[in-house]
């Protein structure tokens, strides 16, 4: 398939006028990008497929195979209860004691979607960043104070806590924090240079876009007591590569060691009863004539991603920009439209 720039320049078009953008695109191994804008509005530096953004909850993704390679190495089982690694007093009440890794990767474990006192705790920063005051050291009481009202694995429930909780045990099991262990399992594996967990190292750094929100300038994203569910910084480049890794887990340029743990975070499981489509590990998942769609999206106060893949068509696409969800906004749709119209052929 021969790839355009108008497809690109069509889901670009749906970003705020102002806001940075970067969008890649791989097609049976040939590569694109569309990019615009700077890394800031003052015109520092302009933005390329190798400048850093705030992905948001894409990082669960990565947070996913990070369980998945821990599993590989023998160091626990998918379905261990994480009970066995908790605290007593920091168990959540209720069906808290049945929970899997497994559960918090798909987001079945009951959890509710934040951990109890953080909306309380970061009301003042709300517009800025909610998640800045809620410490490591609030998780685990946190996590004690939570609630799980049905048996994991019966009801689909979108959780940060769930997912930024598997970060942690993951991290704690390894000896070390979330951003290391990450790195020396997945991200250097794979050479993904221009990706991990720190925030610039200066303000008008020209690695990293500046995030805005309705117009106005935003904070560094920090989120630090659960960075497996959005603390990953990351650019186009490094995500097409990152995503092309997923399309043939067995192939010659996949890392050894991340072989198995890839095939496992694509594998299609069924969600609960009554509950719509399909998921893998972190990652929705649709079927369509015959394409599978995996992807997920991610918003932090200042920046947008979309991250998506079809094996069987050998596409992957990454979208970035830096400007927060707004009720107007449109450009995880238009990104997933993109994937869709690549996977069925019609964008051209």
């Amino acid at each position: 398939m021969t790839l355009r720039d108008e497809p690109l320049k069509a889901v670009a078009a749906t970003a705020e006028p102002r806001a940075a953008v970067a969008i890649a695109v791989s097609v049976t191994g040939a590569y694109r990008t569309l990019c615009r804008g700077g890394i800031d509005r003052k015109g520092t530096a302009s933005v390329t497929d190798r400048t850093r953004f705030e992905v948001g909850s894409v990082s669960k993704t990565f947070t996913a195979l990070l369980l998945a390679d821990t599993a590989a190495r023998g160091e626990l089982g998918l379905t261990d209860r994480i009970a066995e690694r908790l605290p007593y007093a920091a168990l959540p009440r209720g069906h808290g004691r049945a929970i899997t890794y497994e559960h918090l990767a798909t987001h079945t474990s009951g959890l509710p979607r934040l951990p109890p006192g953080l909306m309380l705790n970061g009301l003042t920063s709300w517009f800025a960043n909610p998640y800045r005051s809620f410490t490591p050291d609030m998780l685990l009481p946190a996590l004690a104070r939570a609630v799980v009202h049905h048996p994991p694995g019966t009801l689909v429930r979108y959780s940060n806590l769930g997912v930024g909780l598997l970060g942690r045990l993951l991290a704690d099991g390894a000896g070390t924090d979330y951003g290391s262990v990450l790195h020396a399992r997945v991200l250097a594996p794979l050479e993904l240079a221009d990706t991990g967990t720190a925030s610039p190292d200066h303000p008008g750094d020209p690695s990293y876009a500046v995030g805005y929100w309705h117009g106005r300038r935003r904070p560094p994203w920090a989120i630090p007591a659960l960075p497996g569910a959005g603390a990953v910084r990351s650019s186009a480049r490094d995500l097409v590569r990152y995503l092309r890794a997923h399309l043939d887990p067995e192939d010659s340029d996949v890392p050894g060691s991340l072989r198995t743990p890839l095939a496992e975070v694509v594998r299609i499981r069924d969600l609960p009863a009554g509950e719509e489509g399909k998921s893998g590990l972190a990652w929705s998942v649709r079927t369509l004539a015959g394409a599978t769609l995996y992807f997920h999206s991610g918003a932090t106060r200042g920046c947008t991603s979309f991250v998506g893949l079809s094996p069987e068509r050998e596409i992957c696409v990454a979208a970035l920009t830096n400007s927060g969800v707004t009720l107007r906004s449109r450009f995880i749709q238009s990104a997933y439209l993109l994937l869709r119209s690549l996977a069925l052929g019609e964008a051209k």
